[in-house]
Protein backbone atom coordinates (compact mmCIF):
# COMPACT_ATOMS: atom_id res chain seq x y z
CA UNK A 1 0.00 0.00 0.00
CA UNK A 2 1.21 3.26 -0.93
CA UNK A 3 1.06 5.51 2.62
CA UNK A 4 -0.52 8.39 1.89
CA UNK A 5 -0.75 11.99 4.43
CA UNK A 6 -3.22 14.95 3.31
CA UNK A 7 -2.01 18.22 4.55
CA UNK A 8 -4.91 21.04 4.21
CA UNK A 9 -6.36 23.49 5.98
CA UNK A 10 -9.61 23.31 4.51
CA UNK A 11 -11.98 20.57 6.66
CA UNK A 12 -14.15 20.81 3.75
CA UNK A 13 -11.31 20.06 0.83
CA UNK A 14 -8.79 17.89 3.24
CA UNK A 15 -12.29 15.53 2.90
CA UNK A 16 -13.48 15.56 -0.61
CA UNK A 17 -9.76 14.49 -1.10
CA UNK A 18 -9.46 12.05 1.36
CA UNK A 19 -12.90 10.60 -0.21
CA UNK A 20 -11.39 10.54 -3.71
CA UNK A 21 -8.04 9.05 -2.28
CA UNK A 22 -10.40 6.20 -0.77
CA UNK A 23 -11.68 5.04 -4.10
CA UNK A 24 -8.02 4.82 -5.21
CA UNK A 25 -6.00 1.57 -5.65
CA UNK A 26 -3.06 0.78 -3.20
CA UNK A 27 -3.83 4.34 -1.47
CA UNK A 28 -3.44 4.20 2.50
CA UNK A 29 -4.96 8.01 3.88
CA UNK A 30 -2.63 7.64 6.89
CA UNK A 31 -2.67 11.04 8.79
CA UNK A 32 -4.56 14.61 7.59
CA UNK A 33 -2.75 17.67 8.99
CA UNK A 34 -4.14 21.28 8.65
CA UNK A 35 -0.82 23.13 9.11
CA UNK A 36 2.92 22.16 7.97
CA UNK A 37 4.13 22.06 11.48
CA UNK A 38 2.64 18.93 12.58
CA UNK A 39 2.59 17.74 9.19
CA UNK A 40 6.87 17.88 9.73
CA UNK A 41 7.02 16.14 12.58
CA UNK A 42 4.79 13.21 11.50
CA UNK A 43 7.01 13.38 8.22
CA UNK A 44 10.41 12.86 9.81
CA UNK A 45 9.21 9.99 11.94
CA UNK A 46 6.88 7.77 9.53
CA UNK A 47 8.44 9.44 5.83
CA UNK A 48 5.13 8.81 3.78
CA UNK A 49 4.76 7.38 0.61
CA UNK A 50 3.22 10.22 -0.75
CA UNK A 51 1.79 13.67 0.53
CA UNK A 52 -1.32 15.57 -0.55
CA UNK A 53 -0.01 19.27 0.13
CA UNK A 54 -1.78 22.62 -0.23
CA UNK A 55 0.46 26.00 -0.14
CA UNK A 56 -1.84 27.98 2.15
CA UNK A 57 -1.62 27.06 5.62
CA UNK A 58 -0.93 28.68 9.17
CA UNK A 59 2.36 28.29 11.54
CA UNK A 60 4.09 26.56 8.16
CA UNK A 61 2.82 27.12 4.64
CA UNK A 62 3.60 24.16 2.13
CA UNK A 63 6.11 25.30 0.63
CA UNK A 64 7.94 25.89 3.79
CA UNK A 65 7.43 22.47 4.47
CA UNK A 66 8.45 21.46 1.08
CA UNK A 67 11.93 22.95 1.96
CA UNK A 68 12.28 21.53 5.07
CA UNK A 69 11.45 17.60 3.54
CA UNK A 70 14.01 18.34 0.85
CA UNK A 71 16.50 19.60 3.30
CA UNK A 72 16.09 16.45 5.79
CA UNK A 73 16.42 14.18 2.63
CA UNK A 74 13.73 12.77 3.04
CA UNK A 75 12.15 10.84 0.28
CA UNK A 76 8.37 11.21 0.43
CA UNK A 77 6.80 12.06 -3.08
CA UNK A 78 4.68 15.18 -3.06
CA UNK A 79 1.75 16.43 -5.02
CA UNK A 80 0.33 20.01 -4.60
CA UNK A 81 -2.85 20.87 -4.26
CA UNK A 82 -3.68 24.68 -3.75
CA UNK A 83 -5.07 27.73 -5.01
CA UNK A 84 -1.81 29.18 -5.29
CA UNK A 85 -1.40 29.55 -9.28
CA UNK A 86 1.63 31.94 -9.50
CA UNK A 87 4.83 31.45 -11.58
CA UNK A 88 6.76 31.86 -8.61
CA UNK A 89 5.25 29.20 -6.38
CA UNK A 90 4.45 27.03 -9.29
CA UNK A 91 8.17 27.16 -10.42
CA UNK A 92 9.50 26.71 -6.68
CA UNK A 93 7.33 23.49 -6.38
CA UNK A 94 8.61 21.94 -9.86
CA UNK A 95 12.56 23.03 -8.38
CA UNK A 96 11.41 20.84 -5.30
CA UNK A 97 10.75 17.85 -6.79
CA UNK A 98 6.64 17.22 -7.00
CA UNK A 99 5.18 15.14 -9.16
CA UNK A 100 2.49 16.74 -9.60
CA UNK A 101 0.59 20.36 -8.92
CA UNK A 102 -3.19 20.86 -9.19
CA UNK A 103 -4.95 24.23 -8.80
CA UNK A 104 -8.43 24.20 -6.76
CA UNK A 105 -10.66 24.39 -7.80
CA UNK A 106 -10.05 20.78 -9.22
CA UNK A 107 -12.05 18.58 -11.14
CA UNK A 108 -12.54 14.58 -9.48
CA UNK A 109 -10.60 13.28 -12.81
CA UNK A 110 -7.79 15.61 -12.97
CA UNK A 111 -7.04 14.52 -8.94
CA UNK A 112 -7.37 10.56 -9.93
CA UNK A 113 -5.49 10.93 -13.19
CA UNK A 114 -2.40 12.57 -10.90
CA UNK A 115 -2.67 9.53 -8.29
CA UNK A 116 -2.86 6.87 -11.13
CA UNK A 117 0.11 8.32 -12.99
CA UNK A 118 1.61 8.25 -9.61
CA UNK A 119 0.54 5.35 -8.90
CA UNK A 120 1.95 3.16 -11.81
CA UNK A 121 5.14 5.17 -11.38
CA UNK A 122 5.93 4.24 -7.41
CA UNK A 123 5.23 0.33 -9.13
CA UNK A 124 7.25 0.33 -11.97
CA UNK A 125 10.81 1.74 -9.55
CA UNK A 126 9.86 -0.28 -6.81
CA UNK A 127 9.69 -3.70 -9.03
CA UNK A 128 12.35 -3.21 -11.37
CA UNK A 129 15.91 -3.02 -10.67
CA UNK A 130 17.17 -1.72 -14.48
CA UNK A 131 14.67 0.44 -16.89
CA UNK A 132 14.99 0.53 -20.25
CA UNK A 133 14.96 3.71 -22.58
CA UNK A 134 11.07 3.59 -22.90
CA UNK A 135 10.58 2.74 -19.70
CA UNK A 136 12.22 5.83 -18.16
CA UNK A 137 10.95 7.87 -20.69
CA UNK A 138 7.41 6.79 -19.62
CA UNK A 139 8.26 7.89 -15.81
CA UNK A 140 9.85 11.40 -16.61
CA UNK A 141 7.18 12.14 -18.98
CA UNK A 142 5.26 15.42 -17.82
CA UNK A 143 1.92 14.77 -19.81
CA UNK A 144 -1.10 13.15 -18.14
CA UNK A 145 -1.57 9.33 -19.05
CA UNK A 146 -2.86 8.66 -21.74
CA UNK A 147 -6.79 8.67 -22.14
CA UNK A 148 -8.70 5.28 -21.66
CA UNK A 149 -11.21 4.20 -24.39
CA UNK A 150 -14.43 5.16 -23.61
CA UNK A 151 -16.81 2.24 -21.77
CA UNK A 152 -18.87 0.73 -24.05
CA UNK A 153 -22.25 2.43 -24.00
CA UNK A 154 -21.15 5.43 -22.25
CA UNK A 155 -23.11 8.20 -22.92
CA UNK A 156 -22.24 11.41 -23.94
CA UNK A 157 -20.98 13.67 -20.97
CA UNK A 158 -20.40 10.86 -18.57
CA UNK A 159 -16.82 9.93 -16.97
CA UNK A 160 -15.27 6.43 -16.87
CA UNK A 161 -13.76 7.44 -13.45
CA UNK A 162 -16.75 8.81 -11.36
CA UNK A 163 -18.50 6.11 -12.96
CA UNK A 164 -16.25 3.82 -11.34
CA UNK A 165 -16.58 5.68 -8.29
CA UNK A 166 -19.80 5.69 -7.96
CA UNK A 167 -20.16 2.28 -8.74
CA UNK A 168 -17.32 1.66 -5.70
CA UNK A 169 -19.67 3.41 -3.37
CA UNK A 170 -22.83 1.35 -4.22
CA UNK A 171 -20.73 -2.07 -4.08
CA UNK A 172 -20.46 -0.81 -0.14
CA UNK A 173 -23.78 -0.19 0.37
CA UNK A 174 -24.14 -4.32 0.64
CA UNK A 175 -27.56 -4.54 -0.09
CA UNK A 176 -28.94 -1.57 1.27
CA UNK A 177 -30.90 1.69 -0.37
CA UNK A 178 -29.86 5.12 -0.80
CA UNK A 179 -30.99 8.42 -2.03
CA UNK A 180 -29.52 10.65 -4.72
CA UNK A 181 -28.55 13.00 -1.83
CA UNK A 182 -26.79 11.29 0.68
CA UNK A 183 -24.86 9.52 -2.35
CA UNK A 184 -23.85 13.30 -3.47
CA UNK A 185 -22.77 13.93 0.07
CA UNK A 186 -20.51 11.07 0.30
CA UNK A 187 -18.72 10.99 -2.77
CA UNK A 188 -18.32 15.43 -2.72
CA UNK A 189 -20.26 15.88 -5.90
CA UNK A 190 -23.16 17.63 -6.59
CA UNK A 191 -26.81 16.23 -6.80
CA UNK A 192 -27.14 16.77 -10.27
CA UNK A 193 -23.85 15.52 -11.26
CA UNK A 194 -24.37 11.85 -9.12
CA UNK A 195 -28.95 11.44 -10.37
CA UNK A 196 -27.11 11.86 -13.92
CA UNK A 197 -25.17 8.60 -13.02
CA UNK A 198 -27.34 7.06 -11.53
CA UNK A 199 -29.77 7.17 -13.85
CA UNK A 200 -27.38 5.79 -16.48
CA UNK A 201 -26.90 2.67 -13.97
CA UNK A 202 -30.69 2.23 -14.06
CA UNK A 203 -30.72 2.56 -17.72
CA UNK A 204 -28.48 -0.06 -18.42
CA UNK A 205 -29.82 -2.61 -15.95
CA UNK A 206 -26.89 -2.35 -12.81
CA UNK A 207 -29.46 -0.50 -10.30
CA UNK A 208 -33.03 -0.13 -9.41
CA UNK A 209 -35.03 2.38 -8.17
CA UNK A 210 -38.29 2.52 -6.00
CA UNK A 211 -40.51 5.51 -4.34
CA UNK A 212 -41.09 6.36 -1.30
CA UNK A 213 -43.98 7.73 0.06
CA UNK A 214 -43.76 7.48 3.82
CA UNK A 215 -41.06 10.69 4.53
CA UNK A 216 -43.36 12.56 5.79
CA UNK A 217 -42.86 15.07 3.30
CA UNK A 218 -41.96 14.87 -0.50
CA UNK A 219 -41.69 11.87 -2.00
CA UNK A 220 -37.89 10.11 -2.59
CA UNK A 221 -36.59 7.96 -5.22
CA UNK A 222 -34.00 5.32 -3.28
CA UNK A 223 -32.00 3.28 -5.31
CA UNK A 224 -30.45 -0.31 -4.56
CA UNK A 225 -27.67 -2.43 -6.75
CA UNK A 226 -30.02 -5.35 -8.48
CA UNK A 227 -28.87 -8.83 -6.94
CA UNK A 228 -28.22 -9.89 -10.44
CA UNK A 229 -26.27 -7.60 -11.69
CA UNK A 230 -23.78 -8.55 -8.16
CA UNK A 231 -24.20 -11.99 -9.57
CA UNK A 232 -22.95 -11.15 -13.35
CA UNK A 233 -19.63 -8.58 -11.73
CA UNK A 234 -18.88 -12.08 -9.47
CA UNK A 235 -19.05 -13.96 -12.66
CA UNK A 236 -16.81 -11.91 -14.78
CA UNK A 237 -14.19 -11.63 -11.83
CA UNK A 238 -13.74 -15.16 -11.60
CA UNK A 239 -13.65 -15.49 -15.48
CA UNK A 240 -11.08 -13.19 -15.16
CA UNK A 241 -8.95 -14.54 -12.62
CA UNK A 242 -9.29 -17.73 -14.59
CA UNK A 243 -8.19 -16.27 -17.56
CA UNK A 244 -4.74 -14.63 -15.28
CA UNK A 245 -4.16 -17.89 -14.40
CA UNK A 246 -4.32 -19.68 -17.62
CA UNK A 247 -1.58 -17.34 -18.70
CA UNK A 248 0.69 -17.77 -16.29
Amino acid sequence: MIKTIIVEDDPMVAQINRRYLDTANDIQVAAVFDNGKDALAYIEDEEPDLIILDVYMPVMNGLELLREIRKADIQSDVIMVTAANDVKNVEEALRLGIVDYLVKPFEYERFMEAIEKYRKKAHVLKDASTLNQDAIDALVSVGAPQPQAPARDLKKGLQQRTLDMIRSHLDKMKGETCTCDTLAGVVGLSKVTVRRYLNYLAEIGEIDSSVDYETGGRPCIKYFIRPDSVEKKDETTEESSSNEEEKK
